[in-house]
C-alpha cells in the first residue's frame, strides 16, 4: 500500500465524446480528452489566457463510470 495519496481535480470541457471499448480480457478502457483554460500575468504584468488540452484514458470501473457520464 502506497504511503500517500496524491489527488488531482481537472475541471474542463469535452473536446470530443467519451470512447468506451474493451480489452481482449474484458477490461473496459475509456478515453477522452478536457480543455483547460487557465488565466495568469505575463512578463509585463498584463492578464493572458491560455488553454491546455489533457488526454485522459481511465480504467476498469472508473472507465465504465466516465461513459455514463
Amino acid at each position: 500500500m502506497a504511503r500517500s495519496f496524491n489527488q488531482v481535480i481537472l475541471m474542463g470541457n469535452l473536446t470530443r465524446d467519451p470512447e468506451l471499448r474493451q480489452t481482449p480480457n474484458g477490461q473496459n478502457v475509456c478515453s477522452f480528452s478536457l480543455a483547460l483554460n487557465r488565466a495568469y500575468k505575463g512578463a509585463d504584468g498584463q492578464w493572458q489566457e491560455a488553454t491546455d488540452y489533457v488526454d485522459i484514458v481511465a480504467w476498469g470501473r472508473l472507465a465504465s463510470v466516465w461513459r455514463s457520464i
